[in-house]
């Protein structure tokens, strides 16, 4: 019984002596789960649409379960009290989106509102509109085009009633080529033909379509007249025509232009009528070594020798300089072309190689007659032809050499610009035009010491 009644005192002392915490602990611990399970639910099964709205402060506040946060709002977790805080981040940025809450209008939170196929749907519904819009668009603007311009049928009728006749440029070629021919034409009527055929063969298939049609000839034969004013103005239209145009100018060789045109310039005739031939040699010659190789046979090295210094022609000595300059440098870059690129062919390559101009050049005393045109006054005349006298420095360097005029020219030029490239530098020009010159004197001179 003693042992009884001690057993029952020790069951009844542990009791009194548990450690109370556990327990407590324990069971907060499974209440705290029932509750968040609970809490859990509830917000599961609260309906989107049911969401209060909670309007975010520039101060921190406690968002309670259930509420819904407006875009734009910051939100953070303190983790002192653990509660979620909200507060505006950017005024500007939630304001409109505040005033719309408070309006009464609810905060739609649901982002699958469209599908991916309603979204497909809607974009090819947009192209449509916009293919529609665009069509509608383009329809006026052509019924406003259409209002503001009539139809080419339209005009034809109203000219033939005003017995006005819409041309072509042939037609208009044929008319003012039938003009110039006509035995009846005064010859005010045949140099307004010439005039006005000019401005049309400009252009290159106009000139080919001058050739088509037999024109061509009819103007080279017009170098024969023995009017004057009428030999310079075909000469005026055949430079036209001849400028880079291979086809005119190989018709032009075979139809005997350019006999005409050296003896038109070897005889006496005004200043003007050679000034315009001079022009259709010019064209005729440039880029055709073919050309070149016969006005070499033909003597013409001779005929713009006398053409030079024949009086009264001064005028014409700075464009013959620039002709030989440009006929030498043409065919010395043809030749490094062909080195460099093999791009210029094999015909007309051994065509350039035909051509013999420098030595021509030298036998026939240009090289005397290209110094002696420094003493020309005009500053562009000397920049030609000290640009000639580079070019023919290896085939007239010994003559250059022995001719002691040209020395005194040379050393009174680099003296006169000399002054005048001075004055450029205090001026602030770096490269002006006198410092070119000046710099073309100085590489002669050095070539030539």
């Amino acid at each position: 019984m003693l042992l009884g009644l001690l057993m029952a005192f020790c069951f009844t002392f542990c009791l009194s002596h548990q450690n109370p915490k556990f327990a407590l602990t324990s069971l907060e611990k499974s209440s705290t789960k029932e509750s968040e399970k609970k809490a859990t639910k509830a917000e599961e099964e609260l309906d989107t649409e049911d969401l209060e709205v909670f309007y975010p402060t520039q101060e921190w506040q406690a968002l309670r379960p259930g509420q819904a946060v407006p875009a734009g709002s910051h939100v953070r977790l303190n983790l002192q009290t653990g509660a979620r805080e909200v507060k505006l981040q950017h005024e500007d940025k939630s304001r409109n989106n505040l005033k719309e809450l408070k309006k009464g209008k609810r905060l739609d939170i649901n982002t699958n509102t469209y599908t991916s196929q309603d979204l497909k749907e809607a974009l090819a519904k947009f192209k449509e509109g916009a293919k529609m819009e665009s069509s509608k668009e383009d329809e006026a603007r052509q019924a406003e085009v259409k209002q503001l311009f009539r139809p080419i049928e339209e005009l034809k009728k109203e000219f033939d009633e005003l017995n006005v006749v819409i041309e072509t440029d042939m037609q208009i070629m044929v008319r003012l080529i039938n003009k110039f021919n006509s035995s009846s034409s005064s010859l005010e009527e045949k140099i307004a033909a010439l005039f006005d055929l000019e401005y049309y063969v400009h252009q290159m298939d106009n000139a080919q379509d001058l050739l088509s049609f037999g024109g061509l000839q009819v103007v080279i034969n017009g170098l024969n007249s023995t009017e004057s004013l009428v030999k310079g103005y075909a000469a005026f239209v055949l430079g036209a025509a001849f400028s880079s145009n291979p086809k005119v100018q190989v018709e032009a060789i075979e139809g005997g232009a350019l006999q005409k045109l050296l003896v038109i310039l070897a005889t006496e005739q005004p200043l003007t009528t050679k000034k315009k031939v001079l022009f259709a040699l010019c064209s005729l010659l440039r880029h055709f070594p073919y050309a070149q190789q016969q006005f070499l046979k033909l003597g013409g090295l001779q005929v713009l020798k006398d053409l030079v210094q024949e009086r009264s022609m001064e005028a014409l000595a700075v464009r013959v300089v620039t002709l030989l300059y440009d006929l030498v440098t043409e065919k010395m870059f043809a030749e490094e072309e062909a080195e460099l690129t093999q791009d210029v062919s094999p015909e007309k390559l051994q065509q350039y190689r035909q051509v013999h101009l420098l030595p021509g050049l030298r036998e026939q005393g240009w090289c005397e007659i290209t110094a002696h045109l420094l003493a020309l006054p005009e500053h562009d005349a000397r920049e030609k032809v000290l640009q000639t006298l580079g070019a023919l420095l290896a085939t007239c360097r010994d003559h250059y050499r022995q001719d002691p005029k040209l020395s005194r020219m040379l050393a009174i030029l680099q003296a006169e610009y000399q002054v005048l490239a001075t004055q450029e530098l205090q001026e602030g020009e770096d490269k002006g035009y006198f410092q070119e010159l000046l710099g073309s004197i100085n590489s002669l001179l050095r070539e030539l010491r």
